[in-house]
C-alpha cells in the first residue's frame, strides 16, 4: 500500500496540460452504470467507455476499456489478453490501492495513480475507432473527453504501454 493519497481530477488535468494534451470535462450527477450515463450522450460526443477491473490466477491485474454497450466474455478473454487462466473481478481494496478509485469509478485515467505499474491496460480495438474517447476523471461525477492518440500518449507518460486488442464479442 502506498503512503500517498490518490491523485485528484485536478491533478490529472494538470498532468494532461503538462503533456499539452487537449481535454474537456463535463460534470454531472454520479453515474454507477452504463444505463445511468446514457442520458449524457447528446451532451458528450465520442466513444463512451465501460471499464472492467479484473485479475488472473497469478494476481496480475488488468483494466479492460471497451465501448459502453460492448460485451466481454470473461470466460475466454484471458486467452486474448495473455492472462494466466480465467479472470475474475479485482477486489475493491486493490482497485483503491492501485488506481485510487472506488467501484463504479473504474477508468482508464486510473493509470495516473498506478505509479507501481501493477495494472495492464487493455483498450478494445472497436473503441479505438473513435477519434474521441470518454472516461471518468478518477470519480464518476464527471466525464473527460480526450483524443484517441492523446489517450495512448497519456498512458505512455504514466509508464503504461496499453494493449490494443479485440476483447469484445
Amino acid at each position: 500500500m502506498t503512503d500517498t493519497a490518490p491523485k485528484t481530477a485536478e491533478d490529472l488535468f494538470r498532468f494532461l496540460d503538462s503533456l499539452n494534451i487537449s481535454h474537456s470535462t463535463k460534470t454531472h450527477p454520479p453515474v454507477f452504470t452504463v444505463a445511468e450515463s446514457e442520458s449524457l450522450r447528446d451532451e458528450i460526443p465520442g466513444g463512451h467507455t465501460k471499464n472492467l477491473f479484473i485479475k488472473d490466477k497469478k494476481d496480475r491485474y488488468f483494466v479492460l476499456t471497451v465501448e459502453e454497450n460492448a460485451t466481454v466474455d470473461l470466460k475466454t478473454v484471458h486467452k486474448v489478453i495473455g492472462a494466466a487462466g480465467r479472470v475474475s473481478f479485482g477486489r475493491p481494496e486493490k482497485l483503491m490501492e492501485y488506481l485510487g478509485v472506488i467501484p463504479g469509478s473504474v477508468t482508464i485515467f486510473g493509470a495516473f495513480n498506478d505509479t507501481g505499474r501493477h495494472v495492464t491496460f487493455v483498450l478494445d480495438e472497436d473503441l479505438m475507432r473513435h477519434g474521441i474517447i470518454n472516461g471518468h476523471p478518477l470519480s464518476n461525477d464527471a466525464t473527460t473527453s480526450i483524443g484517441r492518440d492523446d489517450l495512448i500518449r497519456f498512458l505512455g507518460a504514466t509508464g503504461h504501454t496499453p494493449l490494443v486488442l479485440k476483447v469484445t464479442d
